[in-house]
């Protein structure tokens, strides 16, 4: 795995060994910071959180093109020294919550937040139910492509599939 873009373009990222997570490709975080590119403008100054981040790719990359902070959020030690050895090996400055996302408490305003919890976990919408997002702000959820993401006070704005993945673009309201 690679950043894609920005300050960090082209360098590795260090994913947890095991089956406990499941990483985003890079095909598919390409797309997803497209189709985000298009609708932001910039990732310049956002406050981003990373739940069930895994290796951390996904907030890696919002602060390789320009986020001002990022907030990860994983409970898998595997995955938890993953992310810090990559934010180490980036020299980047993060908070990291050791703690299930679900009961996170983290802080706000979020202008962007992506969730990759277990398939058909169902966490989610309850997730999402307690982010500090702002009006406007986004969420990107990754699920299984037959899984159906809904949570009040946030609109779909797109949903695209990639094998077994399948990204739904939520705007809070």
């Amino acid at each position: 795995m690679r950043i894609i873009a920005g300050r960090w373009r082209g360098r590795p990222i260090l994913a947890p060994a095991g089956q406990s997570t499941r990483p985003t490709s890079d095909r598919t975080r390409e797309a997803l910071f497209s189709m985000l590119a298009s609708r932001l403008g910039s990732f310049e100054g956002l406050r981003v959180a990373d739940l069930f981040a895994g290796s951390g790719a996904l907030g890696l990359e919002a602060l390789s093109r320009g986020a001002a902070h990022c907030t990860f959020v994983e409970i898998d030690r595997a995955a938890l020294d993953a992310i810090r050895r990559n934010l180490a090996a980036l020299g980047a400055e993060a908070d990291v919550l050791a703690v299930s996302a679900e009961h996170a408490r983290i802080p706000g305003p979020l202008d962007l937040a992506f969730l990759d919890p277990p398939y058909r976990s169902g966490l989610a919408a309850p997730v999402l139910g307690r982010l500090p997002l702002v009006a406007g702000g986004y969420a990107s959820v990754e699920t299984a492509r037959d899984e159906a993401v809904a949570a009040d006070g946030f609109e779909e704005e797109a949903v695209r599939t990639y094998g077994k993945a399948k990204i739904t673009l939520l705007r809070k309201l």
